[in-house]
């Protein structure tokens, strides 16, 4: 689903979608529209603007995530500005792309948005990482040791992939860097979840985060 005020360029980039072979089941130019819309149609991924005419974007992630939990939302706007980003990233958006962005490196973010990874404009991750590890630092949660009673077990395996994936890295990079299959990735980071009771790749990337292990 795509969600932009601007006619030419929301169609435009429906268009640039479909012809990728995405099937786009709705657009919208309003943000209320867009939560009532995404509701029924259920989208995989939103890309979304940042500034629209009746909400903020930020507020449409957050009406987003509350009917549909586990949408992913690839934010997509003319504002790189920090607190953007970061007020984006923490109402639940998974990734962060500015609109100079080349419709290439667009359209290989959407598909790892959809397949549950961080995606951000070069130069922003390491602004939301760093945010991250200064909330981690102020928390209890940051401080927590693996071997602390109800806190869950992870084998060495799962650690590994872990660590691999608070670095940003795609499963098919994980299982090119530690001589396993795609599919062998893809349930260690399930079972990982699984344990930690996180939805996604986003939050298991937080969790890492806040536990230090992106280092």
């Amino acid at each position: 689903m795509v969600v932009d005020d601007h006619p030419m360029w929301r169609e435009g980039v429906a268009r640039d979608l479909a012809e990728a072979g995405f099937l786009v089941v709705a657009t919208s130019g309003e943000g209320r529209q867009a939560i009532r819309v995404a509701a029924a149609v259920r989208p995989d991924v939103v890309v979304l603007d940042l500034q629209l005419p009746d909400i903020s974007g930020v507020e449409v992630v957050v009406g987003l995530r509350a009917v549909l939990p586990d949408v992913r939302v690839l934010m997509l706007s003319a504002s790189g500005e920090e607190q953007s980003v970061l007020d984006a990233v923490k109402a639940g958006a998974t990734g962060y792309l500015v609109k100079s962005t080349a419709p290439g490196e667009f359209l290989d973010a959407v598909r790892r948005t959809a397949a549950g990874a961080p995606v951000f404009t070069p130069g922003l991750a390491g602004l939301v990482l760093g945010e991250y590890r200064r909330l981690a630092a102020g928390s209890d949660a940051g401080t927590a040791a693996d071997g602390e009673p109800g806190t869950p077990r992870l084998t060495g395996r799962e650690t590994e992939v872990l660590r691999l994936v608070a670095k940003g890295m795609s499963y098919k990079q994980i299982a090119e860097r530690l001589g396993l299959s795609h599919r062998t990735v893809q349930n260690h980071v399930q079972n990982t979840l699984g344990k930690l009771h996180l939805h996604n790749r986003v939050e298991l990337t937080r969790y890492a985060i806040e536990r230090g292990l992106d280092d």
